[in-house]
């Protein structure tokens, strides 16, 4: 037969079990804190994460839009400087045409002109109009290759390219200075 004292934990055991209780419910609190904080903490390093991923994104889109937007443009500039340098050292259509044009004008006003007057009128006017144009043209490269050279961060490549442009631009200008003002070769005369 059972007794009411068999049913009845020792007061030792009881303590024991509610101590054991005690703890496991703290225990539970405990991690259940500690998981909702390092949920916290990880939702917190994701929503991180994520900003300095778009902050890193925004500032990566921004340079490449300045890079390729500007780069792009500064590279053409580059390669349009070079090709006015050339062109202002080899000629252009324009300057032959706006010789051709000097050249038939002279012929219509210097008819039955002295020599000195035909000279003036069908060659030196020609090859003045001829050296302004081409003047024009390295003028534009020079201006266009030092704007491209004053820009900071620019490829080497592009630099490079703008810094062929200006040196063409220059040697067209002095070219073509040269020939307006008959430095280095002298009209023909007339004897």
């Amino acid at each position: 037969m059972t007794t009411k004292t068999d049913e009845i934990p020792a007061p030792d055991e009881t303590a024991e079990k509610a101590g054991s209780a005690e703890k496991a419910e703290a225990a539970d609190k405990a991690e259940a804190a500690e998981n909702g904080k390092t949920a916290a903490s990880v939702e917190e390093l994701d929503e991180l994460d994520e900003l300095d991923d778009d902050e890193d994104l925004a500032e990566a889109e921004a340079a490449s839009a300045a890079a390729s937007g500007d780069g792009v443009g500064a590279a053409a500039a580059a390669v349009v400087s070079a090709g006015l340098g050339l062109a202002a050292l080899t000629g252009t259509w324009v300057g032959k045409v706006v010789s051709e044009r000097e050249t038939l004008i002279g012929q219509i006003k210097a008819q039955g002109g002295t020599a000195a007057q035909q000279i003036n009128e069908i060659y030196a006017d020609a090859w003045h109009s001829t050296a302004l144009v081409n003047g024009v043209f390295a003028f534009l490269a020079l201006v266009v290759a030092v704007l491209v050279l004053v820009r900071p961060q620019r490829p080497t490549w592009v630099r490079a390219v703008a810094l062929a442009g200006a040196v063409l631009g220059a040697i067209g200008l002095f070219l073509s200075a040269g020939m307006f003002f008959d430095l280095f070769l002298n009209l023909p005369t007339a004897s």
